[in-house]
């Protein structure tokens, strides 16, 4: 079957890219002179440029969100079932952009790119960046599209994190902010998480210090050991238990430490796919970006102070399932956007896949996004 006729697609799309040479300042100080973004854009944008909205993506994505990129590909981009005709992010409505993130791996300027200071990989010397970067280099990507306004920022996760932080730094550059299964901050446990994940990558002895492209090897087993542990925290034990329960790959015990049980394959599985489309060094940035994420820490550690410097709408939406960033995060920062005076709206969706459940067409949560998505469609006059 053709790529364009798989479940409504999109089709196929291209990846596009654009060098910027404006030097960016980062917030930890250093400079980027220049950087590349790389980026895929779904839907026309209408002659009043009203109808785009920004995807902004969650951790390990990129810029691939919905579409394929040739008739032999057999994976779609990572939110196909949300983007494309008659979908909830509808391409006969609304002009779509998603670009992949600075330290990413996925083409725009990261630890695997060309430091051209050095003739070499950046690798560990790669700077440090943070959400807030990433709104600063996709607003240079808004400008050279020609768009002054997003009708929307929206994402999950991180994505969910960065759409907030749009709305707080660049009040006026959006009308609308969905963040999904977001929030405020990362907790003292996710912040474990990331760094138990982390130390994988860093004591694997093919990291070398984060020099291994130059050792033509990879830190495999550290970067399939953070995977192994990132894929727990997605999933409820519901999800997990209905899975897997404690079936056996053998239907009996071996009392060896070879994989026994089917969620023990699964988890190997993750891990070593995960490496073959992974950089160790991004997946260190891509984490600290998460645990450094804390918009009110510029405001008095006031998230309702952090929100007053916003202008547009919100909807809000959380899992019932998910542990790792629970409906509770999520109603903390619609009780701050209330007291801020700003106009929320929430949904909590009953689900038992935990944080993956963001990504997944759930019926009830895919209505909630199509009814949102009216209003701005009608806003927007599309």
């Amino acid at each position: 079957m053709q790529a364009s006729k798989r479940n409504g697609s999109i089709g196929i799309v291209t990846p596009q890219q654009h060098d910027f040479d404006t030097p960016l300042p980062l917030t930890c100080g250093q400079i980027l002179p220049h950087y590349r973004l790389v980026y895929e854009t779904y839907g026309q944008l209408n002659a009043e440029r009203s109808n785009a909205l920004l995807i902004c993506h969650a951790l390990s994505g990129d810029h691939h969100a919905a579409g394929y990129h040739s008739e032999q590909d057999r994976k779609p981009g990572w939110w196909e079932s949300a983007i494309g005709p008659g979908k909830p992010f509808d391409t006969n409505r609304f002009f779509i952009v998603c670009s992949n993130n600075l330290g990413s791996c996925k083409g725009s300027t990261g630890p695997n790119s060309i430091n051209p200071a050095t003739g070499k990989h950046y690798g560990p010397d790669f700077p440090i960046v943070t959400v807030r970067d990433w709104v600063i280099s996709q607003k240079a990507l808004m400008e050279h599209l020609g768009i002054e306004q997003w009708a929307a920022v929206i994402g999950g996760s991180l994505g969910g994190m960065q759409a907030l932080q749009w709305a707080i730094d660049q009040p006026e550059r959006l009308r609308h902010c969905l963040a999904i299964a977001a929030a405020p901050k990362l907790s003292a446990q996710n912040i474990g998480f990331n760094e138990v994940a982390r130390q994988a990558i860093l004591s694997d002895p093919d990291f070398h210090g984060g020099h291994f492209y130059e050792r033509n090897t990879i830190p495999r087993r550290g970067l399939m050991l953070a995977r192994m542990l990132g894929h727990i925290t997605y999933l409820s034990d519901d999800a997990m238990r209905a899975k897997f329960g404690r079936e056996l790959r053998e239907g009996r015990i071996s009392y060896s430490f070879d994989v026994e049980f089917q969620v023990e394959s699964y988890l190997r599985y993750q891990g070593e796919s995960f490496v073959d489309r992974f950089d160790a060094n991004t997946y260190l940035l891509m984490t600290k970006a998460l645990d450094y994420f804390d918009p009110a820490a510029d405001f008095g550690n006031d998230l309702s102070e952090a929100l007053r410097q916003t202008r547009c709408e919100f909807l809000l939406a959380a899992f019932t399932s998910d542990w790792r960033f629970s409906p509770a995060r999520s109603r903390e920062m619609v009780k701050a956007l209330i007291e801020a005076k700003r106009k929320v709206s929430y949904c909590e969706i009953e689900a038992n896949q935990g944080h993956d459940a963001f990504l997944m067409p759930i019926t009830y949560y895919f209505e909630v996004l199509r009814a949102y998505m009216e209003r701005i469609a009608e806003e927007a006059g599309v």
